[in-house]
């Protein structure tokens, strides 16, 4: 099989070729390779690729060899979003605060990665501390979308689905404090996973908002999602917010779906504020939704408005929640630990700590720290972080009464498709309501996908549909995902991928 072939396959499909013997890891890993070699001078989706991708690749082939019964997924490569900590490679953050710094421990779920023999390729770009919606405010530079290399791949995870839309990856582990892997899957035509919060340790993620960070996959199908989560959920007695429930296998709900399994009967609630004309929706973005929903319509599905009025403001409450969180977090960065210092010829700590700052950190960072330092100031803490809150609790009230009339939440993953490189970069307003229809989610902590819904008509780019569920059913969604997926393919002849422009 070449080189090309194997790029393309998924990675269920590489599983049983890998599994079969008609391929081996180091041949799958190779040409992942060698394709990050022949386009990601164009895409930038890494911000370091790993020299012992190829020595874990052989090793696993060994273990098969030697007649070692192996995990599903072993010898299959993934690409790892730089906001998770590994030993053997540097974990920057996206920032020059950390640049070259490499941790002395793994990430729980980078160790889980490990054990399951999968193979890492290398740590993939991203804003910087997760603070984007565009991959541009990598301190690295920014990623662009393979669909069309002017536009941005979504952020702040858009260079792990940059990757997997490259064939740069089959697999990928993304982070989504208010989006970051469903808007950036939507935008790429991959799929996205934000799990419930808790199902999928953070340890050994660097933190931006540690009430709404969620680890979670990027893939090009709901089902190689559903293995990949398999994989990399479930306790972890090192994260204090960890869920210790035993969890099914992710895996079988997405293969359920493709059976047909999960429409005939199903509750999708059409959130009204969230999908309606005139509320900043591309055109081409609601008509590719409502096609989405008249599938699962006519395969039994019922189709229910419901309101969530507190919605309105979920962006304005994550505003003042996430900097806060962020202000707290990123004070760990102070010259005298790890990472970045600048010295001060002369001066006191606090010098040297406001001069690493200074050069440290961007421009999107500094802006968020001081809007977080600020709303937790004395004076104005009840007024800003203390409102926020109660706004957040109304958002999680209106999921619980939209979930007591139906099963799974359906929106637009993101307002529009991939936009210019550029455009909004210097107009935070305008990025920020790009996640408009994620950011809820991360609030209330329950469970979203993002999968494929087609090509908007204006710009023949990727759009998205997300489904949300109450917590703890995530494989609900993988369920309704998968058997929507399919659903699709049949519609377009074939995975949306295949119809991406060719790079290389």
């Amino acid at each position: 099989m070449s080189a090309a072939e194997l790029v393309t396959k998924t990675a269920a499909e590489l599983s049983g070729l890998l599994a079969s013997g008609e391929v081996s890891s180091v041949e799958a890993t190779q040409a992942h390779l060698d394709r990050i070699a022949a386009v990601d001078g164009d895409v930038h989706a890494y911000l370091h690729v790993n020299s012992a991708a190829l020595d874990t690749a052989r090793a696993i082939d060994e273990r098969r060899t030697a007649g070692e019964t192996l995990p599903a997924l072993a010898g299959v490569p993934v690409a790892i979003k730089d906001v998770l900590c590994t030993i053997d490679m540097p974990s920057t953050s996206g920032s020059k605060i950390l640049e070259g710094w490499v941790p002395p421990y793994d990430a729980t779920v980078v160790a889980r990665l490990r054990a399951s023999g999968l193979v890492p390729l290398g740590k993939t770009n991203m804003d910087e501390f997760a603070m984007g919606s565009s991959t541009e405010h990598s301190a690295y530079g920014p990623t662009r979308n393979p669909w069309d290399l002017t536009r941005i791949p979504g952020g702040s995870g858009g260079g792990s689905a940059a990757a997997v839309s490259a064939f740069e990856a089959p697999l990928a582990l993304g982070s989504d404090t208010g989006g970051s892997i469903r808007q950036p899957a939507a935008v790429t035509g991959s799929v996205g996973m934000k799990p419930t919060y808790g199902g999928v340790s953070r340890y050994g993620a660097i933190a931006l908002a540690s009430s709404l960070d969620q680890v979670g996959p990027v893939t090009r199908t709901v089902l190689d999602a559903g293995l990949l989560h398999d994989v990399i959920g479930g306790h972890d007695p090192r994260d204090s917010t960890s869920i210790p429930d035993a969890w099914p296998s992710f895996a079988d709900a997405a293969r359920a779906g493709l059976r047909g399994e999960g429409l005939k009967g199903l509750r999708v609630g059409v959130v009204s504020e969230l999908s309606q004309e005139g509320q900043g929706f591309q055109p081409g973005v609601l008509q590719r939704f409502r096609e989405s929903l008249a599938l699962l319509e006519a395969q039994g599905a019922e189709i229910v408005e419901v309101s969530a009025p507190s919605f309105e403001y979920a962006i304005a409450a994550y505003y003042l929640i996430l900097p806060a969180e962020a202000s707290s977090n990123l004070a760990k960065f102070d010259s005298v630990r790890f990472g970045l210092r600048v010295d001060v010829p002369g001066g006191t700590v606090e010098d040297v700590m406001a001069a690493t700052r200074e050069q440290g950190f961007g421009p999107e960072v500094k802006r968020r720290i001081i809007l977080g330092t600020y709303a937790l100031s004395a004076g104005y803490y009840d007024a800003y972080y203390g409102s926020a809150q109660k706004v957040r609790t109304l958002i999680q009230r209106d999921f619980d009464a939209a979930f007591a009339k139906v099963d799974v939440l359906a929106t637009p993953s993101a307002p529009t498709t991939a936009f210019p490189l550029g455009s909004k970069v210097d107009d935070p307003l305008a990025m920020y309501l790009n996640d408009l229809t994620t950011i809820p989610a991360n609030l209330a902590g329950v469970p979203g996908i993002s999968i494929p819904a087609g090509l908007a008509p204006e710009d023949d780019l990727p759009v998205g549909i997300q489904f949300m569920a109450p917590v703890r059913e995530d494989a609900r969604l993988y369920t309704v995902g998968a058997a929507l997926e399919s659903l699709l393919e049949q519609e377009w002849g074939g995975p949306l991928l295949a119809k991406a422009p060719a790079l290389g």
